[in-house]
């Protein structure tokens, strides 16, 4: 056992997460943040923690429903943690509301934006939410009694119900009770008319109207509850030779998981909440009282329904396009010149997009294999492999149907690429596939060569706009080697003794790191300088943080950014004495994940689309890759450089605990602020230099491209 291995040293990894939430929230309470935005963190929130309930939460529940009571590397058991969490978010719970009843909605009213309830209508809209009930919603609404002869109907997850008591006109004494579902056919949120920026939640004129569907009762009490339940996917793949069919049974079963929380409207009567916790078998620590509308993840599509107020909002900005990879542009050709570097959302995702788009119809290209874990709705990449597939290219791509909560999506992208004529695979046994590769094989002048994208994020070009990751696409030889052979594995029966300079879990990229370290650690023994850089969503492995315990205790400086779960502690004595971390939650997903190691000076830099998380190093296919450019490996150090400089967002590990950075005396910076400052300024310098070369036709101006790009005023960072 190491040495730094003590229940002392390691945070609960649930209760970590619980306050990466709360970092979240506090977003929503910040005032310097536009209020549309704000309204939207606090969606967020609640969409972040109901997933954590699904999952998180109802893994505990499964460990403690057969008695296990081993503990975590902090030292609690599956049904101590349950507690703590449950304890955790009855705290949160109170600080959301408590920001949505006197921040959000206030600011929104001094807005001229109202959200009101069916009392606070005015004559004219009263009218209107009477006839849109009466005309829209009555014929779809089904009231379901609860009684001898008619038992309490099935909950689904996270459907919003609305729980009745009533007694009959002439008899008060014989109570009876119903529930009616909220049908979610219809927008939640209804725009009334007469009044600008005016809305009234669906379950509100429900509720108004509800006795309308008793007749003959008289309802007493109405009030909305909502149920979330276990919806962690069991997918058991040594028993099926069909993964895809396993997985949609697995879908259709999920929706009868077990209770992990009910949450009940405050004014609830108290016969109806005992009836709701008895009928459900859910622990009392696990119901919530809400002072406000039940799931705040509404607040998520408000300010795409507001009319106006720019202001209450954040400014919009033209990701950069490098102009080598504009879309007039030959990407091959330049791609042999070069590897090129995009840090997204900043730098366009489209360039990717089109980077499979030309591939999709060049008549050189002779195949096209990729991975996609998540991508959008409406995926042009998708539409670009069936292309390929039609102009006669082979075109394999491995769809993750098991990625969580998208697996409906998935299994539909997947039959839809094999009906556009692609050969469509689900990765290894066991094991999710979540790198991030693509690899086009192209018949050039001088040969066959392979073109390479690898990412630290999904192929998914909705999300690229709000979640920072970076990419390199690149020509190099042994990287298109080591793709061959990781499709290959992936593919078939094939298991590559070595790869030249890709790095893939499971366990390839957790010895690889354990190298790295140790090599630090030497160094510092040495007396040299080390240091130690990463930035990644969670660190919650623990030998990999006993690891860094043990680089720090030997004298290595270690640089750590980390948005989400943090079990590492600082400032213990002896161990993590040289261990900084810094957190940032902004505007943008902090989703990419940067390796760097100093390495006696040469400074060694790898991108990946794996955290240092036991998942992702044993469980899953993940992949670690260089940047082998020189340019564009001190790029990604100087946005490392530039987002530890941040005083903005930045939150400090002190301990266990993150807390805002002291401003003072420093000249403000918010990272994700400058970078977007940065692409805006770059587009205009291009648009500059275009309009240039127009007005001197005769004249032959050099178009610099990602190499040599035109620098930012008063910056003398390379581009």
């Amino acid at each position: 056992m190491s040495k730094f291995d003590k229940q002392d040293y390691f945070k609960n990894r649930e209760l970590s997460w619980l306050e990466f939430n709360e970092r979240v929230l506090e977003e929503a309470r910040e005032p310097e943040n536009p209020l549309l935005e704000r309204a939207n963190f606090l969606g967020i929130t609640q969409s972040n923690v109901d997933e954590f309930f699904m999952v998180r939460v109802a893994s505990l529940n499964k460990m403690y429903s057969v008695n296990i009571e081993t503990t975590d590397a902090s030292g609690m058991t599956p049904k101590e943690q349950i507690d703590k969490i449950n304890e955790k978010e009855q705290e949160m719970v109170t600080r959301r509301y408590t920001t949505y009843n006197r921040s959000i909605v206030p600011q929104l009213e001094k807005n001229n934006i109202k959200l009101i309830t069916a009392s606070e209508t005015t004559e004219e809209q009263y009218k209107f939410i009477h006839r849109y009930f009466n005309d829209e919603l009555y014929p779809v609404l089904t009231p379901l009694a609860d009684d001898s002869s008619r038992p309490f109907p099935f909950i689904s997850n996270n459907s919003l119900n609305i729980a009745v008591r009533l007694h009959e006109t002439d008899n008060k004494k014989n109570r009876r009770f119903a529930t009616v579902r909220i049908p979610d056919v219809f927008t939640r949120i209804i725009r009334l008319p007469y009044e600008e920026n005016s809305f009234i939640l669906l379950e509100d004129i429900i509720k108004e109207f509800i006795g309308t569907l008793f007749i003959g009762y008289k309802v007493s009490d109405a009030a909305t509850y909502r149920v979330i339940r276990d919806m962690d996917l069991d997918v058991a793949e040594e028993d099926t030779s069909d993964l895809l069919r396993e997985v949609q049974k697995q879908l259709k079963k999920r929706e009868h998981g077990g209770v992990m929380r009910l949450e009940i409207e405050s004014s609830m009567h108290n016969r109806l909440k005992s009836r709701l916790i008895e009928t459900l078998d859910v622990d009392k620590k696990a119901v919530y009282e809400i002072n406000g509308p039940i799931d705040l993840t509404f607040l998520k599509k408000l300010p795409g329904l507001i009319e106006g107020h720019p202001e209450l909002r954040y400014s919009k900005f033209k990701p950069f396009v490098d102009p080598a990879l504009a879309n007039n542009k030959n990407f091959f050709t330049q791609i042999r010149k070069k590897d090129f570097f995009m840090h997204h959302p900043y730098d366009s995702f489209s360039s990717v997009v089109n980077f499979i788009g030309q591939a999709a119809t060049d008549p050189n290209v002779l195949a096209i294999k990729m991975t996609l874990y998540r991508v959008s709705g409406k995926s042009p990449i998708i539409n670009y492999l069936g292309l390929a597939a039609q102009h006669g290219k082979q075109v394999t791509v491995l769809v993750e149907v098991k990625a969580r909560f998208d697996e409906e999506n998935n299994v539909r992208w997947a039959k839809q690429l094999e009906k556009m004529g692609c050969h469509v695979i689900y990765g290894l046994v066991g094991l999710k596939t979540h790198c991030k590769i693509a690899l086009v094989i192209r018949h050039d002048d001088d040969g066959i060569r392979r073109y390479i994208h690898l990412g630290t994020g999904n192929y998914n070009d909705v999300t690229a706009n709000f979640y920072t990751d970076m990419g390199i696409i690149t020509a190099d030889g042994d990287i298109g080697i080591d793709a061959s052979n990781l499709f290959n594995m992936l593919s078939g029966y094939s298991e590559p003794p070595y790869f030249h300079k890709l790095h893939i879990s499971p366990k390839r990229i957790r010895s690889f790191i354990d190298k790295k370290i140790d090599n630090e650690i030497k160094s510092a023994k040495a007396g040299h300088k080390a240091v130690i850089k990463m930035k990644m969503n969670s660190l919650s492995d623990q030998k990999i943080i006993e690891h860094l315990y043990e680089a720090s205790a030997a004298g290595v400086k270690i640089q750590l950014i980390i948005r989400g779960i943090c079990c590492l502690k600082t400032d213990i004595p002896g161990v993590s004495d040289n261990i900084e971390v810094h957190s940032i939650v902004g505007r943008f997903l902090e989703h990419s994940r940067i390796y760097y190691f100093y390495n006696e000076g040469n400074e060694d830099v790898y991108l990946s689309s794996a955290d240092m998380m036991t998942r992702n190093l044993n469980r899953r296919v993940e992949l670690l890759f260089p940047a082998l450019d020189d340019k564009i490996k001190h790029k990604i150090i100087s946005i490392f450089g530039t987002m530890w400089d941040d005083n903005m967002k930045t939150r400090i590990l002190q301990g266990d605990i993150f807390t805002h950075l002291d401003r003072r005396g420093h000249t403000r910076l918010d990272v994700q602020e400058y970078f977007v400052t940065e692409a805006e300024q770059k587009n205009q310098l291009l648009l500059d230099r275009q309009r240039a070369e127009k007005r001197n036709a005769s004249t032959f101006i050099p178009m610099t491209h990602h190499d040599d790009s035109p620098r930012l005023p008063g910056s003398d960072k390379e581009e």
